[in-house]
C-alpha cells in the first residue's frame, strides 16, 4: 500500500472513529504539545513568502512566523516548534493522523474542507483570489481568450475546481494539466509544457520571481474566486482551535494598537483591553490553558499582523489590499480581549 492511499484511508477512519473522541479528552493537543515540549506545525516548503528554506537552512515565511507565535504563546519560546513540509494533497491526511497539531499552509476555508474533511478553521490571516499567469507573447488580456489552452494546476487544491467552474460559465474549452508537487507545476510551465498557470495570485507573484525570464510572464487583472486562506486545526478540540485563534487575533488587535515586536516587552499601557492583552489584568490566560503573557510573548516573538506581512510578503511587491486593520478599511478585525 502506497503512502498516499494509506493516508486516504486513515484519514477516513480518523473523521468516524477518532475525531469523536476529542472533544472528550478534556486535555486535548494542547496538553499533547505541552507535554512533548514542542509544536508540530504543517507548511509549505515550496512557497516564497509563505514558507520555504532559505540558504541558511532556516524555515522562513507568513505562515511560518504564525507557527513560531503559537509556539511562544504556549512555551514563550518560539523555537519550541518543528515544521514539516505537506504536499496539498497530504495536508488533511496530516491534520487528521495527529501527524501535525496544526496547519498553515496557505490553505482555503471552504465548506468542504469545514464538514467533510473533519477540520476546524481558524480566523483567515490572508484573503487572496484566484488569477492565472501567463507568457506575454501569447497577447492574451482575458480569459475569454484561453480558449483551448492547457493550464497548470496543483493536485489537492481548490483552483482545478475553480477553474472548470469559471470556464463553464465562460462556455469555453481548457485542458487541466494537474501537477503533485507546486515545483514540478512551475517548473513544467516554465519548460513550455502548458501555455497558463493557475493559482492564489499571492503564490503566481511569488513564483513568477524564479522563472528564468521572470519579465517575460504576466499575471492577468482578473480574479475568479475568494481565497479566505487560515490555520487547521482538527475537528472537535475546541480548545486547541481558541488557542490557535486567538494568537491569530492577538497579531490583528497588535497592530491596530500599534503594539510592535520592539515596544512589546517593556510595555505598559493604562488601556484596560491593552492592560488583558498582555496579561497584567484578567486571566485571558488561564481561560485558554496559557501563561498570563502568552500575547506579549507572541508578539514579542515575531511581531504584529503588520510587520509578519511587511518582513515576509512585501518583498515580492504583494500589495496589502484588503489584508489591512478594519480600522484602515480591510478585513482584519481583532474579537475583543475581553
Amino acid at each position: 500500500m502506497n503512502k498516499r492511499l494509506f493516508r486516504i484511508i486513515a484519514l477516513a477512519l480518523t473523521v468516524l472513529l477518532v475525531t469523536p473522541l476529542i472533544a472528550d479528552n478534556h486535555g486535548g493537543i494542547l496538553e499533547k504539545v505541552k507535554n512533548r515540549g514542542r509544536l508540530i506545525c504543517g507548511v509549505n516548503k515550496e512557497l516564497p513568502g509563505f514558507g520555504f528554506l532559505g540558504q541558511d537552512g532556516e524555515w522562513k515565511g507568513f505562515d511560518v512566523d504564525f507557527g513560531r507565535a503559537i509556539a511562544a504563546a504556549v512555551f514563550g519560546d518560539a523555537s519550541k516548534v518543528e515544521f514539516r513540509s505537506l504536499k496539498a494533497a497530504d495536508r488533511f491526511p496530516a491534520l487528521q493522523t495527529g501527524e501535525i497539531d496544526v496547519l498553515i499552509r496557505n490553505t482555503t476555508w471552504t465548506l468542504t474542507r469545514d464538514t467533510a474533511n473533519g477540520a476546524d478553521f481558524c480566523p483567515p490571516n490572508f484573503y487572496d483570489g484566484q488569477g492565472f499567469m501567463l507568457r506575454k507573447d501569447l497577447e492574451i488580456t482575458s480569459l475569454k481568450d484561453l480558449d483551448g489552452a492547457t493550464i497548470g494546476v496543483t493536485a489537492g487544491s481548490t483552483t482545478e475546481l475553480n477553474l472548470a467552474d469559471k470556464m463553464r460559465t465562460l462556455g469555453i474549452k481548457v485542458e487541466s494539466i494537474v501537477f503533485e508537487e507546486t515545483d514540478t507545476l512551475y517548473q513544467s510551465y516554465d519548460q513550455g509544457r502548458c501555455d497558463a498557470v493557475t493559482s492564489d495570485k499571492s503564490q503566481l507573484l511569488s513564483r513568477r520571481q524564479s522563472l528564468k525570464n521572470p519579465d517575460d510572464h504576466i499575471i492577468l487583472d482578473v480574479t475568479i474566486s475568494k481565497e479566505p486562506l487560515a490555520p487547521v486545526t482538527v475537528h472537535g478540540d475546541n480548545k486547541w482551535n481558541d488557542v490557535v485563534s486567538w494568537v491569530v487575533y492577538a497579531t490583528f488587535f497588535a497592530e491596530e494598537h500599534d503594539i510592535t515586536k520592539a515596544k512589546v516587552k517593556n510595555l505598559k499601557s493604562d488601556n484596560p483591553e491593552i492592560q488583558r492583552f498582555l496579561g497584567e489584568s484578567g486571566n485571558i490566560g488561564e481561560q485558554l490553558g496559557l501563561p498570563a503573557d502568552w500575547a506579549r510573548n507572541a508578539i514579542g516573538a515575531v511581531g504584529h499582523y503588520g510587520e509578519i506581512f511587511e518582513r515576509n510578503l512585501a518583498p515580492l511587491g504583494l500589495p496589502r489590499g484588503v489584508n489591512k486593520p478594519w480600522t484602515e478599511g480591510g478585513l482584519l478585525y481583532a474579537m475583543p480581549f475581553r
